[in-house]
């Protein structure tokens, strides 16, 4: 598996995991869960490093599909 097929893979895992993320987050929104507070903000602490590690993934992505292309 070249690089950027792995940094793909590894930014498709991750977005699945921000994707539970946000659902658990909406299930407090909607009030199917104990809404706490607290859990709210730990979500969306995790939603956004999530976003962060997605974006280098993807970011790496193109990087080594850009070198490939320059070989």
């Amino acid at each position: 598996m070249s690089s950027s097929e792995e940094s793909l893979s590894r930014a498709e895992e991750l977005l699945a995991r921000l994707e539970a993320a946000r659902g658990e987050l909406e299930q407090l929104a909607s009030g199917e869960q104990q809404a706490s507070p607290e859990r709210a903000l730990e979500l969306l602490g995790e939603l956004s490093e999530l976003a962060k590690e997605v974006e280098a993934e993807l970011d790496r992505a193109q990087r080594a599909a850009e070198a490939d292309a320059d070989a």
